[in-house]
């Protein structure tokens, strides 16, 4: 049992949703990044979602497009954030951590290599969204095999048809995109994620967090009470950006983990 599966199991004994907060690893600096990463789980944030800057970062709309630009001037690199995860763990052994990203750095560092450092360093599972489930071969089963767990992303577009190929070697949990675009683009809708996410459960055991266009504790709640839990990722990321403090950036934080918390 992954630190994921154990989070979640804690949660449904608790009747609670899940909240995962999304940060760039590096934005703004090493040293803030870290900061405010340490102080996620007191914030009420269940999962952290740590997100390797890359240079072509396809998925994602312009506020986590510029978090990444500012990661990456600041120096962070796939090492610094396995070094992230490394000095979160040193005082937090229980709240996990998802790393997502993109293939190429990966690629560059050899899959075995990066497997073993990131299992090291103590994360937890992958999301890495330019690797279809046709390409399971090349890091899916082989970070299954090394203990973590391998989170794959469905869609509105994801279909009947195209479903069991996308859950057939998902673990820890399904992430549902609850919009057709980017990262940041639109709002989500509870009437229109509810029923996506029933149409998901019907077909696997694991539990469904639902990410994009959540930006405020009001809609954590809404999309919370449809799914497993919510995820919120440019609303946080656009307040670094933004140069408040890591006290304001965790006060804002908490509001969005207590409107999850609340479904």
């Amino acid at each position: 049992m992954t630190r994921i599966d154990a989070k979640f199991a804690a949660l449904r004994a608790e009747g609670k949703k899940a909240f995962v907060a999304y940060l760039m690893a590096g934005d703004p600096d090493y040293a803030t990044s870290l900061e405010i990463v340490k102080g996620l789980p007191a914030a009420g944030v269940d999962i952290i979602e740590l997100g390797l800057p890359f240079t072509d970062p396809m998925a994602d709309g312009p506020t986590i497009q510029l978090a990444g630009q500012r990661a990456l001037e600041a120096g962070q690199t796939l090492q610094k954030t396995l070094d992230m995860a490394a000095a979160f763990r040193a005082s937090d052994d229980t709240t996990p951590i998802v790393m997502m990203g993109y293939y190429n750095p990966i690629y560059s560092r050899g899959v075995d290599r990066f497997l073993a450092d990131a299992k090291a360093a103590g994360i937890d599972g992958l999301i890495v969204v330019d690797l279809p489930p046709e390409e399971d071969d090349e890091l899916c089963i082989p970070a299954q095999k090394a203990g973590l767990n391998f989170i794959r992303l469905a869609t509105p577009t994801t279909d009947d048809k195209r479903l069991p190929t996308v859950l057939r070697n998902t673990s820890g949990f399904v992430y549902y995109v609850s919009i057709t675009g980017i990262t940041g683009a639109a709002d989500a809708v509870a009437g229109d994620v509810g029923p996506e996410v029933g149409r998901i459960k019907a077909r696997t055991d694991l539990p469904v967090v639902v990410g994009f266009g959540i930006k405020t504790p009001e809609a954590s709640e809404r999309i919370a009470s449809v799914a497993d839990g919510a995820v919120v990722g440019s609303a946080i990321v656009g307040r670094i950006g933004d140069g408040q403090s890591p006290v304001e950036v965790l006060a804002f934080v908490k509001t969005l983990a207590d409107g999850a918390h609340r479904a």
